[in-house]
């Protein structure tokens, strides 16, 4: 996968995963009926699903998106007015977290801690997992990748 390809998909998931927090902050539960089950379904525990909570998580998730996308060489306006080691630095460390959550989602696969007749348990091995693992080697891959010259910027 091209650098920019691999950055825009890593950025993506993790901008549409920071918008869904924020819409989550809002109080609204989708998919699930009550912030209880959210809880479950999400993260296998019970944690509360409050803005002040949720609202930095968004944060995070929403700038992490922005420095992996801007080391990819898709942002060079934001690249241009950054310190060069810190996109890079960024996607290492989404790529840490990613792939720290799919070693834990491993040992939930094996049914160590997550009840295989839960939902939580079929999410976390056919989607959850996978998916922070994929990500997290392209991300991995991406933080030991030499950005891309950023364009210079319009006169």
């Amino acid at each position: 996968m091209r650098t920019g390809a691999g950055a825009a998909a890593v950025g993506t998931v993790l901008a549409v995963d920071g918008l869904v927090h924020l819409y989550w902050a809002t109080g609204r539960t989708w998919p699930a009926s009550d912030t209880a089950r959210l809880s479950q379904l999400v993260l296998n525990l019970q944690v509360p699903f409050t803005p002040q909570v949720l609202v930095p998580l968004a944060g995070v998730l929403l700038s992490g998106a922005a420095l992996v996308v801007a080391h990819g060489g898709r942002l060079p306006a934001l690249a241009r007015r950054l310190p060069p080691v810190l996109p890079r630095l960024a996607t290492g460390v989404v790529a840490g977290g990613l792939l720290a959550r799919g070693a834990v989602g491993l040992v939930w696969a094996t049914g160590a801690g997550a009840d295989p007749g839960d939902t939580f348990y079929w999410l976390n091995l056919l989607l959850y997992t996978p998916l922070c693992l994929v990500l997290g080697r392209t991300a991995w891959r991406l933080s030991a990748a030499p950005a891309p010259a950023p364009a210079p910027a319009a006169q």
